[in-house]
């Protein structure tokens, strides 16, 4: 898989959905995706979404700066996204920070699994070593899919999140890319 391929499959339902880098002609769909989420989810830490000129610029820096921003397209239209975000440091470009969420039409589909295949595949050829993330302790189902693809907790902040009236913990997870390893980067 090169950095600009394009994966399409069937999703377990039956649904063709492509993988692919986000352009700025996706900016729309994804202020509008993002803000339904915001709205009724508890899973992602957003609280307020971008303009579409901010999310173009966005997705045009995230290119420059040669990060990983990867849309779920289903019929036409971005349901969802998976971003690796390096350290802007020179001590920190062999690290990237995972983010990623799928709108309602995108989830139930197995997609979680698919964006993790091409996520970690990106991180590999990309010379990345470490893939970070976090996770709220309550979204069982994340933390799951993260332990089966060989995500390892690092620490947790205890009641880090008040939301709902309630209090949750948020899991720090890490992924290494032994193949990437240096001794002397």
């Amino acid at each position: 898989m090169s950095e600009t391929e394009t994966v399409t499959f069937t999703a377990e339902e039956g649904t063709m959905v492509t993988l692919r880098p986000a352009v700025p002609d996706d900016a729309f769909d994804i202020i509008t995706n993002v803000e339904e989420i915001i709205q009724k989810g508890r899973y992602i830490q957003k609280e307020k979404v971008r303009t579409v000129e901010e999310e173009q610029a966005f997705i045009k820096e995230m290119k420059e700066k040669n990060n990983m921003y990867t849309v779920v397209e289903i019929d036409g239209s971005v349901y969802g996204l998976a971003r690796l975000l390096r350290g802007d440091l020179k001590m920190k470009r062999h690290t990237a920070l995972f983010r990623t969420w799928l709108a309602v039409p995108a989830q139930g589909k197995g997609l979680g699994k698919k964006l993790m295949e091409y996520t970690l595949d990106w991180g590999k050829r990309n010379g990345l070593y470490k893939i970070c993330l976090t996770v709220f302790a309550k979204n069982e189902v994340a933390v799951k899919l993260y332990e089966r693809f060989g995500f390892v907790v690092e620490g947790v902040q205890k009641d880090q999140i008040y939301i709902d009236h309630e209090y949750d913990d948020e899991i720090f997870m890490a992924y290494f890319i032994e193949s990437n390893r240096r001794k002397n980067p």
